[in-house]
């Protein structure tokens, strides 16, 4: 039974290590292997909606930086909250980030992905440029992915620029607003985003 368990545990590692390397260190490619794996697995008639939803969670819990996001549109609040109230922001930032993206990723699945090129802006950061190619119900879309390069061989997404808007800090500003109107109180915008998730 010991033996057996170890054996399981060093397949999940194993697992694991594999899947973390499963996508290329080089940005563009990065960026372009990602998109096309989810466009694939959103389209695929033969995978479930629980499916779709527990690999894209997975996939963006291993390939965005959710943590650093969630601090940044937290704003200057995330210097003055107690640790455990921190916690508690960060759990519910991330369940709302994952709902947040499968049902926006779903929109995208029938259509078509193109890498315009990749701009090295420093050694952290670089921009990769895309479009989502226009068809019959909606129009061509630009995004921009903002990718933190910090540790080379593993890349993360810190924003993306849909049509030059931020999402990160269109996100910042949201929590902003319900912040100032609720005397800064982080547990009005944990409810919230625990209403989002729950809804």
């Amino acid at each position: 039974m010991k033996k057996l368990s170890l054996l399981l545990i060093l397949f999940i590692f194993i697992f694991k290590i594999a899947y973390a390397s499963n996508y290329s260190s080089d940005p563009e490619i990065f960026i372009k292997e990602l998109v096309t794996d989810a466009i694939n697995k959103l389209s695929d008639k033969n995978t479930s909606e629980d499916e779709k939803k527990n690999f894209i969670e997975s996939v963006a819990e291993e390939n965005v930086d959710i943590n650093a996001l969630g601090l940044y549109t937290l704003g200057e609040l995330r210097k003055s909250t107690d640790k455990n109230n921190l916690e508690k922001y960060q759990k519910a930032f991330e369940k709302y980030f994952l709902k947040s993206l499968t049902s926006r990723l779903k929109d995208y699945s029938s259509n078509k992905f193109e890498i315009i090129n990749a701009e090295k802006k420093s050694s952290n950061y670089t921009i990769v440029k895309s479009k989502i190619v226009a068809s019959e119900k909606q129009p061509e879309i630009k995004i921009d992915w903002r990718v933190y390069t910090k540790n080379p061989d593993k890349p993360l997404i810190r924003d993306l620029i849909v049509e030059g808007l931020s999402l990160a800090r269109t996100q910042k500003e949201e929590f902003s607003s319900i912040l100032n109107s609720n005397n800064n109180d982080i547990n009005i915008l944990i409810a919230k985003l625990e209403e989002f998730i729950n809804d």
